[in-house]
């Protein structure tokens, strides 16, 4: 009989499990279901979107036709209400029932909303789907005055809508800069200054205390906790993301704030995998437990579950060093592993536009940000995977240009 594989959520992770599990056999039985309306797009393009800088079509990355030529059954806004790891079924909204033989849960998240009055008011966009983006680039293009809430890498993505679709918006951060675990002031101040020149003014200690609407529940302004009035008539918030397990409580997996997996992605159950930002995956590198959201990650952790699932075995781990970069500005930006994490850091800035921060734990590079020149990723990123001791070496992460031969030299004799 043909083996039946059945994946849960159609972004960039199950899309690649689905397409490796066809590489790897061509006689099984694929089944992908999704909540969404629409196939597999590119999360990194809604953004660009978004800005009116892209039409739709090239964001589409599969359309049905895609999966049908694969004999993969796509099935479209179908809501997963249960999973019985017992009788290894998927029960649905509709009350279908999906069998298994393996089953692979990549459902992502659903971001989080500020539990402050208002927070749903007509106007407050969270940044998640293409459906989103469409959302917000009607309202954006429309808009006059705006807030921008969250001080990651989503809520600069929402502060860079702003400033290309010429909305005069105040980016309202809790803490002294953007990015505070990742970036010092120093090295943050120069992505203030660029957001300063696209029209956003950031605004620190700062946040949303509540929403003010007007009679048709609309946004009118946000009040910070400070008691300062931003108007706006449109707001984008990014403070994170809730993930999507509540189908799953009583499946008999491990939750924490996801799901867990090892590096190989099985979860505790038997026949059971998980891949992409909703797991809580042992990463070989940090040598623990981590999550991680990018597009990379996520692509890699789907195809190393597809190729697990066809396996029946433990054939190939997870070894990652994921990158995100950011091009809404006049020079480059890149974060790579896991640069809020560590025990230490070594950091530089050589001149306006160009600064430098390298993450380290127990003496070995987990993760930084390079910002205007990104020529040093590829040695920082091998010798992070290889977790090459650079003890003693550390002003060497700072050079120019990484010789990661240089930190594997032997240390001189005392």
């Amino acid at each position: 009989m043909c083996a039946s594989h059945v994946i849960i959520g159609d972004g960039i992770a199950g899309s690649s499990a689905a397409e490796t599990i066809r590489e790897e056999d061509p006689d099984a039985d694929i089944t992908v279901i999704t909540e969404e309306g629409e196939a597999l797009y590119n999360r990194i393009l809604i953004k660009e979107f978004a800005k009116g800088k892209l039409p739709e079509a090239p964001v589409s990355i599969h359309d049905p036709d895609w999966y049908a030529e694969r004999d993969i059954d796509l099935q479209l806004n179908t809501v997963v209400t249960s999973v019985d790891t017992d009788a290894h079924e998927v029960h649905t909204h509709e009350d279908d029932i999906y069998e298994y033989d393996k089953l692979l849960i990549a459902t992502g998240g659903t971001p989080t909303q500020l539990p402050v009055d208002n927070s749903d008011a007509e106007g407050i966009h969270h940044f998640w789907t293409f459906e989103d983006a469409r959302a917000i680039k009607e309202d954006a293009e429309a808009a006059d005055n705006g807030v921008v809430v969250g001080a990651g890498l989503l809520g600069i993505d929402l502060a860079a809508i702003c400033g290309t679709q010429d909305v005069e918006a105040h980016y309202l951060m809790r803490g002294n800069a953007w990015w505070r675990y990742a970036l010092s002031e120093e090295g943050a101040e120069i992505i203030h200054d660029a957001l300063r020149e696209n029209g956003v003014t950031p605004v620190f200690d700062s946040g949303v205390d509540h929403f003010e609407t007007d009679d048709e529940g609309r946004i009118e302004a946000a009040i910070d906790p400070n008691g300062e009035r931003f108007e706006a008539d449109f707001a984008g918030v990014a403070i994170g993301l809730d993930f999507n397990t509540e189908f799953l409580h009583d499946s008999g997996l491990e939750l924490d704030d996801g799901i867990v997996v090892d590096e190989y992605m099985q979860t505790n159950v038997e026949d059971v995998y998980a891949a992409g930002d909703i797991t809580q995956f042992h990463d070989v590198v940090l040598g623990e437990r981590a999550q991680n959201g990018a597009w990379g990650s996520a692509k890699e952790q789907g195809s190393i579950a597809g190729q697990n699932m066809v396996a029946d075995a433990e054939a190939e781990r997870f070894e990652w060093v994921s990158s995100y970069s950011i091009t809404h500005f006049d020079f480059p930006f890149l974060s790579f592993g896991h640069p809020t994490l560590g025990d230490d850091y070594v950091e530089k800035k050589y001149d306006e536009g160009t600064w430098r921060r390298v993450v380290l734990k127990d003496g070995k590079v987990i993760g930084g940000v390079l910002i205007g020149d990104l020529a040093p990723q590829s040695g920082l990123k091998k010798l992070a995977r290889q977790q090459v001791d650079v003890s003693g070496k550390e002003d060497l992460l700072l050079a120019e240009s990484i010789d990661v031969e240089a930190f594997e030299e032997a240390a001189p004799a005392e």
